[in-house]
């Protein structure tokens, strides 16, 4: 059987470390928390767990301090939980199985993140597989009978393990910040980061997060040949146009995006600025094309709940109430169906 260390890093996380711990019991083999400045009981609570306890200045880098927490590790395995995560008692059974059972040649075990869209994360969707546990040390092994080469990627394996994801707070609004200090110092942002800058800024941006990311995003979709991350930029420097009332602006960057697919966001948008006018018929045909004729790409409220609530104050506005009613009817379903 395996042996697992898991390595976690946590700030403030009195209110649910002790959950996340409990509900890991008998996982891991070595317990190591790296704390990055926590002025509450998380350092109390952790030593009912663990020795393993290390501190780590904070330098808004959460690589860093996970490479941190891993040179700690001496186990064959690397688990890494965040404080509002749990396993239920079945996923737990399920994991103690893997631990029991994994081959030695698997690299990497993706595990479930469930959970996600009821606590407004930067995805659309409940379930995705994340990498969760890591072989701590790596054998390079030559592969092909002829032309022989090193194997370079992993092994890895997808469970049907479910990590709950249950968070007391949105952190969209840190991270955004820590793109912003990013750039502010000249530094670069990889495509994967770009995209979630931008469904960040969409999830918890304020109007002032909007106007600082603009400069970077416009530069962005006027350069980048990304189809997705092209889309989000234009999304991005539409809404802060929106904000600012400059309809050129709006125009040019919808109007990259309108040619193509079209987003649910940026028919969204439209659809606020033209209700902001006066033009209630126009803003209508916009909120219907973000509900019935589009997708999002950052935020599924922009699909969903956000353009059925234009529809129906604009069809109030026009004097139809009856047009505004159905639209609030689907608005209560589509509500009881996510929380079911």
């Amino acid at each position: 059987m395996i042996t697992i260390s898991a390595c976690m890093i946590v700030k403030n996380e009195e209110k649910v470390l002790a959950r996340c711990l409990d509900s890991l019991k008998g996982i891991w083999d070595e317990l190591i928390i790296v704390d990055t400045g926590s002025t509450d009981r998380t350092k109390e609570i952790a030593a009912g767990y663990t020795d393993k306890i290390y501190d780590f200045t904070w330098i808004d880098d959460f690589s860093a301090a996970r490479n941190f927490a891993i040179k700690k590790a001496t186990c064959d395995y690397i688990y890494v939980p965040d404080a509002d995560e749990i396993l239920d008692d079945d996923n737990r059974e399920k994991f103690l199985t893997l631990k029991e059972n994994l081959l030695p040649e698997i690299e990497i075990v993706e595990m479930r993140y469930v959970n996600q869209l009821e606590n407004g994360t930067v995805y659309n969707f409940d379930k995705e597989y994340r990498p969760k546990l890591y072989k701590r040390l790596r054998e390079f092994t030559f592969i092909e009978p002829v032309h022989e080469m090193v194997r370079l990627d992993p092994v890895v394996y997808e469970s049907d393990i479910d990590i709950i994801h249950k968070p007391e707070a949105v952190h969209s609004g840190r991270d955004i910040k820590i793109f912003e200090k990013i750039l502010k110092n000249g530094g670069a942002l990889s495509i994967r980061l770009s995209k979630m800058y931008a469904k960040e800024l969409m999830i918890s941006g304020g109007e002032e997060d909007f106007q600082n990311a603009a400069p970077y995003f416009k530069a962005v979709a006027d350069s980048t040949a990304n189809e997705e991350l092209l889309k989000l930029a234009c999304i991005v420097v539409s809404e802060a146009a929106a904000i600012r009332h400059d309809a050129e602006e709006l125009l040019k960057y919808a109007l990259k995006d309108v040619a193509g697919d079209g987003s649910s966001e940026i028919c969204t948008i439209l659809g606020a600025y033209y209700e902001s006018k006066g033009d209630l018929q126009e803003a209508a045909i916009w909120y219907y094309n973000a509900r019935y004729e589009t997708e999002p790409e950052a935020n599924l409220k922009y699909k969903e709940e956000i353009p059925l609530k234009g529809l129906s104050r604009v069809y109030k506005a026009l004097g139809d109430e009856t047009t505004s009613a159905s639209y609030e009817k689907e608005l209560a379903e589509l509500k009881e169906k996510n929380i079911e």
